[in-house]
């Protein structure tokens, strides 16, 4: 009788050094080159929200898996960079998935969220990659902000930094999906949030719609969405 192979879990990818290493060495890359925090704290707020999303909408627990899967590995491809780090993403993971003895049906799913969660040129094109798009577009804050010098922050710097607080609620009952934010308007208006992060709105909405939710944003307990 054939064995059923057992299927690639995220620990399974998170133990993979060669992944561990290209996780690293992207984020110190785009460090050099002064973008905002896109490491191992990312990437496991990312799959966790991810999962979050798909589970809290009623997807199978194989489905949330692999957008937490997703989630983790998304920003991967900055190691080679920043511009279409997405598809190149997908390209580094897809061999060491299939050697972790992921379906192949399974590999294309997570490798079309992976290409497509960039802003300029991502759409949900399945469930796993409207999950990744929310989390990610989600993970405002100003933790991510590695320049200790307020003088010399630019304005995703100065955005990021005022954020005090930022959560994804999934109402499964209302089927909505609603960025809450706590921003410190004394650092920044909310028009600068808009001004960076307009398109990022427009491709969650989408991204909700996808998933047959509304997408809403509120910030200082204001809906603007």
């Amino acid at each position: 009788m054939e064995r059923v192979p057992t299927p690639v879990t995220l620990d399974d990818v998170r133990k993979n050094q060669r992944i561990e290493v290209l996780l690293r060495q992207a984020n110190d890359h785009l460090g050099v080159e002064g973008y905002t925090e896109h490491g191992f704290r990312h990437a496991q707020l990312v799959s966790s929200i991810s999962r979050q999303v798909l589970s809290r909408l009623g997807y199978t627990e194989r489905e949330g898996e692999l957008a937490a899967i997703a989630g983790y590995l998304h920003d991967i491809g900055n190691v080679v960079s920043r511009a279409d780090h997405g598809r190149s993403g997908a390209v580094l993971v897809a061999p060491i998935l299939f050697e972790l003895g992921m379906e192949a049906g399974e590999v294309a799913q997570v490798l079309g969220a992976i290409g497509n969660h960039e802003d300029e040129v991502g759409r949900a094109v399945n469930a796993v990659a409207a999950a990744l798009i929310l989390a990610d577009k989600s993970d405002v804050h100003r933790s991510r902000v590695r320049n200790a010098d307020l003088a010399k922050f630019d304005i995703h710097d100065r955005v990021n930094y005022a954020v005090e607080r930022s959560f994804l609620k999934v109402d499964t009952a209302q089927r909505t999906v609603t960025l809450e934010l706590t921003i410190d308007v004394k650092l920044v208006p909310v028009m600068e949030y808009f001004e960076i992060f307009l398109s990022r709105m427009v491709m969650c909405r989408r991204a909700a719609e996808f998933l047959s939710t509304r997408f809403g944003l509120v910030i200082n307990r204001t809906t603007l969405l």
